[in-house]
């Protein structure tokens, strides 16, 4: 993917979840259990990243675990919503791409749901590395993406946009598409960037970050499937 596209793309992938922020947090008021057994993994006084936290909720799984937690997410109005709801909490606005925090700084990362809304295999490759970076020697990065090769729309998603690409009229690269974001009267608001990752090529990434692979499975029902990874540094 052209780097100036793909600029355009984290830009806009900025903006509109500015634009559905509310929205976005009301849809998001459950904790999915995947997300509580993610926790399980953090131990009391770890210092924890949640790298593109939106609007907090893993907070208030891991609050009561006694950690040192910093959320961080691009997007103002997430940010702001979940400096509100949980007041308690370290709510950063920041790039995941270039994260404020010295190195050997984390004892883990969690990167929920964040990886697939990054465009080009560059920033992708930027990110781990970046999360990488700031884990102490041993630490550990927790990865989650969606798994759309489990879900039906996900498919359909794929299809469109690979034979947009086979004809030349779409500026993506293979297994990117624009997944529509509805509001509660079923009216498209935004097109949100995805990258539709299968599980060998995010163990593949995830290795070239220079992560040893822990632990990999695929989880969930349509439509919502995950696959995830736990690596360490």
């Amino acid at each position: 993917m052209d780097i100036n596209y793909a600029k355009y793309l984290l830009e806009e992938t900025r903006r509109n979840y500015n634009l559905t922020a509310k929205d976005y947090t009301r849809t998001r008021s459950f904790i999915p259990e995947d997300i509580k057994l993610l926790a399980d993994y953090a131990k009391e006084s770890d210092k924890i990243l949640d790298s593109g936290c939106a609007s907090g909720r893993f907070f208030s799984v891991l609050k009561d675990k006694k950690v040192d937690y910093f959320g961080i997410d691009s997007s103002e109005e997430l940010i702001g919503i979940a400096k509100k709801s949980y007041p308690e909490a370290k709510f950063e606005i920041a790039d995941a791409l270039n994260l404020p925090f010295p190195d050997n700084f984390f004892d883990k990362v969690y990167s929920i749901s964040v990886l697939h809304n990054i465009p080009s295999k560059d920033f992708q490759i930027r990110y781990l590395k970046e999360a990488k970076r700031v884990l102490r020697p041993g630490g550990i990065l927790m990865l989650r993406v969606w798994d759309f090769w489990k879900r039906k729309e996900g498919w359909k998603l794929f299809l469109k946009y690979a034979f947009l690409k086979l004809l030349g009229k779409t500026k993506f690269d293979f297994f990117d598409v624009f997944v529509p974001w509805k509001n509660d009267k079923g009216k498209v608001v935004v097109q949100r960037y995805f990258h539709c990752f299968t599980k060998e090529k995010i163990v593949s990434l995830t290795k070239e970050a220079g992560f040893k692979i822990k632990e990999v499975w695929r989880e969930g029902k349509d439509p919502r499937t995950n696959i995830y990874i736990v690596a360490g540094k």
